[in-house]
């Protein structure tokens, strides 16, 4: 692929509550972390690389969490990138404890949540985070109250923009009677399309939908991903990707990795055009492997 190609810029743009725009293909910052999302990486320099490596091919969207690390996420993002470029977006999240690795317990009180957005001002060394995700409903504190704490972090100028992740329709109607939301995160790909309804939810009312783990499980979607990456001469990853940029013009991926050859792999997916018979064949995978 030609160098000039090599940029997240060719995925076009998006908007987030018509106040920001980038380009419609971000990174996540997760993978930074150690193993089970807990402590530091084993090759710290090499996720600061990374970092630095994806602003360079046209990313101005990252998508990280308190919880990853946890804050080890956050505190590279701002090693590695600070002072930010102009344009850089970087959204976070909160709503979750980190007892330990691969452990995650609920809390999105009022000032759970408070405490996180504070945290997250002081590691990410920002006045005000230009997106701030609710990472999850918490079942035991009243969804409204999590959400119009962040509202009034909104008001107060911590939070410029309040998105949603995991959640159903019924949560974005309701957290959007209180506080307008740009964008929902929710486990999404051609090969799990469980939350179908929500991106078409989304891109009827314009809030840009964030999928995570854009990539297909079990052997029938990976035969189909394989046969359609071939004829392309793309990888998988990169079919599975353009798919969901060709899903929807409300799509933000954020594919992460710790590689930056992975970087670069993924961000030529924003060049990738499927056919509509690739489109097709990738989209009917669901139904073909539920009943392999």
């Amino acid at each position: 692929m030609d160098k000039k190609e090599l940029s997240a810029k060719a995925a076009g743009n998006i908007s987030l509550g018509g106040e920001i725009y980038v380009h419609r293909l971000g990174f996540g910052a997760m993978r930074l972390t150690g193993e089970g999302i807990w402590g530091p990486p084993r090759d710290g320099n090499g996720a600061l690389a990374v970092l630095r490596r994806a602003v360079e091919l046209g990313v101005d969207f990252i998508d990280t969490a308190d919880s990853y690390g946890p804050y080890v996420s956050e505190e590279l993002i701002a090693e590695a990138l600070f002072p930010y470029p102009a344009g850089l977006i970087i959204a976070t999240k909160g709503g979750w404890n980190r007892p330990g690795p691969n452990q995650w317990t609920h809390d999105a009180t009022p000032a759970h949540l408070r405490k996180a957005v504070e945290g997250s001002l002081k590691r990410l060394r920002l006045d005000r985070i230009d997106v701030y995700q609710l990472h999850i409903p918490d079942p035991v504190v009243s969804f409204e109250a999590s959400v119009e704490t962040l509202a009034q972090l909104r008001s107060e100028g911590k939070i410029r923009l309040v998105a949603l992740s995991n959640v159903t329709q019924e949560h974005i109607e309701r957290a959007r009677k209180i506080v307008p939301i740009v964008s929902v995160q929710n486990r999404y790909s051609f090969a799990d399309r469980e939350w179908d309804y929500v991106v078409d939810y989304c891109e009827r009312n314009r809030i840009a939908f964030i999928p995570w783990f854009p990539l297909g499980a079990g052997r029938v979607a990976g035969e189909v991903l394989s046969r359609v990456a071939l004829a392309r001469r793309a990888s998988p990853t990169q079919v599975a990707l353009a798919w969901l940029l060709r899903r929807s013009p409300i799509m933000l991926p954020i594919p992460g990795t710790s590689s930056i050859e992975h970087l670069g792999e993924n961000v030529a997916a924003a060049s990738v055009r499927l056919t509509d018979e690739d489109y097709q064949k990738l989209s009917r995978v669901p139904a073909l492997a539920a009943s392999r």
